[in-house]
């Protein structure tokens, strides 16, 4: 007898797994997470899943709450005797401390892998880490997913004339250049300078820009600094437009006012994250097929290979 399939959902993530259980043809799986007065948190199964195949969907943005929720689901479903965990984490927070840039700190990151490996977790399935050396961190299988799945076939929708694309900073080159090389297309980079963290001291575009349509691809936004002084920059270069299409919108501090004032046409994002508030420039696309197809393929011992390794071959097959 095969083992069940079944997915929950953190309270994080709850608007995805409703997704994603829809896009398998399966319900939700029943379960509730109980808060004492002092904020500790009890996740509770309201339903067996001795012997079945146990999906978490959770993502591990801030509060700290969500991430500790995870963990309890995790140890829950072992004691559980669920045959294997997969923690599905669409967005995998503390991964910008993957290493030690200073003196003196953490690498969160690791710290992070440490706690999901001896949580008991099985398989770890996340789309668009912001170092893909984080999955060296993991024991266990980690699946890599791509938010090129959705993002391509929106920019070929809207079938750009003049269409380049920008690198946000040096470090997003080989992601920004995977998707251009889909289009043909030519990229530029936007060279910048901090003097700490989510503060720019100074930037400079490297590459012509003139009467283009320009688009950013980056992983995150978090306050929107970055990414509106780089779309300002692009249009003092002469850019005909300028869009962003970043995966994980954290959208912290003043990020909603920054892009709502900002010379951006639009901000794409993935629902990785669920939005705080509504905004006109700000356009949630939703992963649930490629998280669905993940985990379909996951179960069934098949590859997903094509969820990430070439986004010229995607096929999100349910």
């Amino acid at each position: 007898m095969s083992p069940n399939l079944k997915v929950f959902a953190g309270t994080g993530s709850i608007e995805l797994a409703i997704q994603v259980a829809s896009s398998l043809g399966i319900s939700l799986g029943e379960n509730k997470v109980q808060k004492f007065s002092d904020g500790e948190l009890q996740p509770i199964f309201l339903e067996s899943i001795r012997g079945d195949y146990v999906f978490i969907i959770q993502s591990t943005n801030a509060p700290s709450d969500n991430i500790m929720e995870l963990l309890l689901m995790i140890d829950a479903a072992k004691r559980a005797s669920a045959y294997k965990i997969i923690c599905v984490i669409p967005y995998y927070g503390y991964a910008r401390q993957d290493r030690k840039d200073k003196p003196r700190v953490s690498i969160g990151s690791k710290m992070l892998a440490n706690l999901l490996q001896t949580a008991g977790a099985d398989r770890i399935i996340a789309m668009d880490l912001h170092a893909a050396q984080i999955q060296a961190f993991f024991e266990i299988p980690f699946d890599h997913l791509d938010s090129a799945a959705v993002f391509v076939p929106y920019l070929q929708e809207l079938d750009l004339p003049d269409l380049v694309f920008a690198a946000p900073d040096v470090g997003a080159t080989a992601r920004v250049r995977e998707v251009a090389s889909h289009f043909n297309a030519e990229m530029v980079i936007c060279d910048k300078q901090r003097k700490r963290a989510n503060e720019i001291s100074s930037m400079a575009v490297i590459g012509d820009v003139k009467g283009k349509d320009i688009v950013i691809i980056d992983d995150i936004c978090d306050t929107g600094g970055t990414l509106c002084k780089s779309a300002s920059l692009l249009k003092e270069k002469g850019a005909k437009s300028v869009r962003a299409m970043c995966t994980h919108p954290i959208l912290s501090g003043h990020a909603y006012q920054h892009i709502s004032n900002s010379v951006l046409e639009e901000l794409v994002v993935c629902n990785t994250i669920p939005l705080k508030h509504f905004s006109p420039k700000i356009k949630a696309i939703s992963v649930a097929t490629v998280f669905a197809a993940a985990i379909k393929n996951a179960y069934e011992n098949k590859s997903i290979t094509n969820l990430f390794s070439n986004i010229r071959q995607l096929k999100l097959n349910l």
